[in-house]
């Protein structure tokens, strides 16, 4: 039971890859929210571990088979449907077996990440689209004072290390100086998505992947500035914050700093237990940020959290600072 005795459903839910797609199938019409699309998965029976349960619905539902010991954790998302509360326990697999069909008579077929639409799915599986379409690691800009250093540093970074996704920070630049620093990156680096700091304006007049905001930035909005078809992050602190990143539709959140960093050694994190806390609260996938390293995804991942945030493990100048 949850709080004031509101019924919590504990269901298991899976994200299996294959061949760079993911396993869809469609509620029949009769069910609640009959016609949408949904990830395979069922409620988690008395004594049954999550793993099992999932691996055991995934055989029942869609003839697939997969190992409980190759699921990895995705997200965590409570949803309350007033008489209810629904806890989906997101895991993921790479590995399967089996050809997909639908055993209880629903279709089920395969969809790339970038076919996942959110209107298709009920409202809870919304933060589930984010997670598989979001990268483990999110690279952010160190800072430098020139529009040719920033531009050398950020493609000598994404050459060596190559990220999914880079955040072009760069606080120390001028607006101008950052709009050509963008720019450039974006002409240099045509097959890495970056998304701007701090900046809305400039997801109108450049082909951007998203924005991101500074909580002070964030703080003062009562909506999604960004269209939906790009990213929108926001910096966070603390339970509150995330629940107004939640409240603006924000896509994803980082939330630090977890452990002290290079440039602020001084500043105590909060420490892997207590992100652990805020992230399962969140409904909303969640970077680890401050004092990580590519070296810490797995202990990340355990936390709850989508995977990892960050400028040392990439960025080549040791000028950075804290977000």
């Amino acid at each position: 039971m949850a709080d004031g005795g509101k019924k919590v459903v504990h269901v298991a839910v899976g994200v299996v890859w294959r061949k760079g797609l993911v396993l869809i199938a469609r509620r029949s019409d009769h069910a609640h929210q009959g016609g949408l699309l949904e990830f395979p998965g069922g409620k988690v029976e008395p004594g049954e571990g999550v793993r099992q349960a999932l691996a055991r619905e995934m055989l029942e539902e869609t003839a697939v088979t997969v190992s409980p010991e190759d699921l990895q954790p995705l997200i965590g998302i409570r949803h309350d449907y007033g008489d209810k509360e629904v806890f989906l326990d997101v895991w993921q697999a790479c590995e399967s077996s089996g050809e997909p069909r639908g055993v209880e008579g629903q279709p089920v077929f395969w969809l790339a990440p970038e076919e996942l639409n959110a209107g298709d799915f009920p409202a809870a599986n919304r933060p589930i689209i984010g997670a598989v379409r979001l990268p483990r690691q999110l690279a952010i800009t160190g800072n430098v004072a020139s529009t040719d250093a920033a531009v050398e540093c950020c493609v000598r970074g994404v050459e060596r290390e190559r990220p999914s996704l880079v955040m072009l920070r760069l606080p120390s630049l001028t607006s101008e100086a950052y709009t050509e620093v963008a720019g450039r990156c974006l002409q240099q680096l045509p097959e890495t998505p970056l998304i701007v700091h701090d900046r809305p304006e400039l997801a109108a007049d450049l082909p951007v992947a998203g924005v991101h905001l500074s909580w002070r930035r964030a703080a003062a909005l009562s909506g999604r500035p960004v269209p939906e078809d790009r990213w929108f992050g926001v910096s966070c602190h603390n339970e509150d914050e995330l629940a107004h990143a939640v409240a603006i539709g924000a896509d994803y959140a980082t939330l630090g700093p977890v452990l002290p960093t290079r440039s602020h050694p001084e500043a105590e994190g909060m420490g892997w237990d207590r992100f652990t806390r805020l992230a399962s609260q969140a409904v909303l996938p969640v970077y680890a940020l401050g004092g990580t390293s590519p070296e810490l995804l797995d202990r990340a991942i355990e936390a709850g959290a989508q995977g990892i945030a960050g400028i040392s493990w990439w960025w080549p100048t040791q000028q950075t600072e804290a977000i």
